[in-house]
């Protein structure tokens, strides 16, 4: 059985949610949490955030001990400008992944395109099933022993 995690922490949903609520912007010490599809293509996980507005070049990927951890941020207006709204959420953006041993962590890629990172996470070699030959050791009959 092959496994792709998501850390589940009820303290950060009840800060999701009320960020969603009230328009929070994230922080370094607390950052927003972005919204994911995850599903299965044949051998390989893939994974979508949505990031609409975030500079690619600030978007960091990292994986240790099967943890894939995906930080972006979207930089609110300058302070000489004078806002009028602030819907949009912005700030620093994290979001974590617990991959399974069975996935192939070194050789992840990444896609940014119309604010969607688009992550493909293969299954490992070793994981995907495969066919193994039976030999046959039999000779056919007995053969008598010399004492």
């Amino acid at each position: 059985m092959m496994t792709m995690l998501m850390r589940t922490d009820p303290f950060r949903e009840l800060d999701r949610m009320a960020q969603q609520a009230f328009g929070a912007v994230g922080t370094l010490a607390r950052p927003a949490v972005m919204p994911i599809d995850a599903w299965r293509e044949k051998d390989t996980f893939v994974v979508e955030l949505d990031l609409p507005g975030v500079d690619p070049g600030s978007i960091d990927l990292d994986v240790e001990r099967n943890v894939l951890t995906v930080k972006a941020e979207r930089p609110g207006p300058s302070n000489s400008d004078e806002l009028i709204a602030a819907e949009r959420p912005r700030g620093v953006f994290s979001r974590q992944l617990f991959l399974g041993d069975t996935l192939d962590t070194e050789h992840i890629t990444a896609d940014y395109a119309h604010g969607v990172l688009r992550l493909q996470v293969p299954v490992a070699e070793k994981a995907r099933p495969r066919r193994i030959e039976i030999s046959s050791s039999d000779t056919g009959g007995r053969q008598a022993i010399s004492a």
